[in-house]
Order: C-alpha cells, then sequence, then structure tokens
C-alpha cells in the first residue's frame, strides 16, 4: 500500500491554478465538467460538473487525481470527499438511442448541456460562471465559447476537472455493472461497455445488444 501512495503522489497533480484566475476576475463559479464513456461500445455517455466555493483550499484534496489513474476503489473514497467538499455538483448521462440517433459527437455536447443546465438551476444563470472542459471547446453551451476553455488533460491539471471525473466514472461504472446482470455474456462488470478482446469477441460470439451503439458499426465483430 505503501509504494500504491507514493505512486500516486508522483503522479500529474491538479490543482486550483485555472480556477485561481478565474476567481481574481470576478468568475465566482468555475464549473469543472468532464465525460465518461464516449469511447465505449456499448452503454450511456455520463459527464459530472464540480464547483468549488471561490477561494476554496487544497485541504481535503491534495489526493484528487485523474479517475483513470487511480484504483476503483479510491474512486468511491474520493467521491465521496468531492461530494463533501464541493459547493455544487451534478450528474447526467446521455442514453443508447440517443447516441445510436444522432451520434457520439452530438451526444456528447448533449450530456455537457444537461450537467450544465442542471447546475444553472441550482445557481441561476448568471454572467458569473465559467466552464473549465477536459479536451477541447464545445459548441452550443449555455454562454457559449466566450464562457468556456477546452484544457488538454484537463484531469490532471484542474482539480474541478479532475473532481468532475471521478464522478462520472464512478457513476457510469456502477451503471455497466447493473447492466451486466441483464447483458453477463459481455461483461460489463470489467469493461464497462469498452472494447476489449474479451468484449470484441462476445460480440462475435452473441451479435449486438439493445445497449450497443450501433453508430459505432459493430457489425464487423459479427
Amino acid at each position: 500500500m505503501l509504494l500504491f501512495w507514493r505512486k500516486v503522489m508522483r503522479l500529474k497533480k491538479p490543482s486550483f491554478k485555472e480556477e485561481k484566475l478565474l476567481w481574481k476576475k470576478g468568475i465566482d463559479y468555475v464549473i469543472g465538467i468532464d465525460e465518461v464513456g464516449r469511447g465505449a461500445f456499448a452503454g450511456p455517455i455520463v459527464a459530472a460538473g464540480v464547483i468549488f466555493k471561490k477561494g476554496q483550499k487544497l485541504k481535503g484534496l491534495e489526493y484528487i487525481r485523474d479517475s483513470k489513474q487511480l484504483t476503483p476503489t479510491l474512486r468511491k473514497k474520493y467521491t465521496e470527499i468531492v461530494k463533501k467538499n464541493a459547493f455544487l455538483w451534478a450528474i447526467e448521462s446521455v442514453d443508447i438511442a440517443y447516441i445510436n440517433k444522432h451520434g457520439i459527437g452530438k451526444a456528447n455536447t448533449a450530456v455537457f448541456r444537461k450537467v450544465i443546465k442542471n447546475l444553472f438551476l441550482q445557481i441561476g444563470n448568471n454572467n458569473r460562471h465559467f466552464v473549465l472542459i477536459d479536451g477541447f471547446h464545445k459548441k452550443y453551451l449555455p454562454g457559449g465559447l466566450k464562457k468556456q476553455k477546452g484544457i488538454i488533460k484537463g484531469d490532471q491539471k484542474s482539480i474541478t476537472i479532475a473532481s468532475a471525473s471521478i464522478l462520472a466514472k464512478v457513476f457510469r461504472d456502477s451503471l455497466m455493472i447493473k447492466l451486466h446482470r441483464d447483458f453477463p455474456t459481455y461483461g460489463f462488470s470489467k469493461n464497462k461497455g469498452y472494447g476489449t478482446k474479451h468484449h470484441r469477441d462476445a460480440i462475435t460470439r452473441n451479435g449486438i445488444s439493445q445497449i450497443h451503439r450501433t453508430s459505432f458499426k459493430l457489425e464487423k465483430f459479427i
């Protein structure tokens, strides 16, 4: 366990650097947002948004990291820490029907919009907000391009984005574990819907299920 913690501490450590710059400019609500499941073969896409209080201290959040760099046990632990320390948070999903009809790109934007609208219901739609996004700018978000910043590997740089990535990952993993009970042959409890060899082989043997993404052209595995 000691060796593991040493490894965690060597990982890229996110900070409040971006948030502090915005707070100094009078932004009261810095929304960190991230999605999980964009590249999966099956299941919904999930996004989370987190807002910390203006001037939030690092204490209690110093071990927050990109969700992909943490074990499932630590992600669950930090989910509770994030929820306890956050001013506000929200988790939303877009289902497989929407993904198959509109494509994953539009589904990604749609789930981000749902998260932001959820948070706006709690803070009110005012001009003192700004969105930090893991990756690139997203079109058609409330506030437009002037109210957001895309940060490459943002979940390794911003604690707010990293916190959102943890909430989204834990929530979606839980959904996929539940779906495994209905579709056990695909191994969703382990692969969470992603295209592992076991998952691809299961598609070859059994075809695609009603929760697979037909928009991904998975028929090539049949």
